[in-house]
């Protein structure tokens, strides 16, 4: 059985996407990897036409919860970037590496951002 830090988390990530107002869910698959991790893919899709893409690899090592891997890529109707949080290890030289967030114009070193966060950014963009 998956652990229980992931299963509430899982939820109450269920439960902010339920929060956002004229948008629909395109994707939603979460994926039990092991009762230890799971990996989440999300593609959301604003009345306005912009669009919120998640990616999560999440792991629970003896209750502690940490992303192996994570991407929040947010971009508006034309395609065109608003911002995109990760953690691919590209950029040394940030703060905070390997997190950074991109922007239309710099790439720009950040701490590691929450899903909860990330929807709250946007809703800021779509309101």
């Amino acid at each position: 059985m998956l652990l229980d830090t992931l299963s509430q988390y899982l939820a109450q990530i269920e439960s902010t996407i339920r929060t956002l107002k004229n948008a629909y869910i395109e994707r939603y698959e979460e994926e039990i990897i092991t009762i230890n991790r799971i990996n989440l893919r999300i593609r959301i899709r604003f009345q306005n036409g912009h669009l919120l893409e998640i990616n999560e690899a999440t792991i629970n090592d003896r209750g502690l919860q940490t992303h192996l891997g994570s991407r929040y890529h947010f971009q508006d109707k034309q395609n065109n970037l608003v911002f995109r949080y990760d953690n691919t290890p590209h950029f040394p030289e940030l703060e905070n590496f390997p997190h950074h967030k991109h922007l239309r114009e710099e790439v720009i070193g950040i701490a590691e951002p929450s899903i909860f966060q990330i929807i709250t950014e946007v809703k800021k963009f779509v309101q």
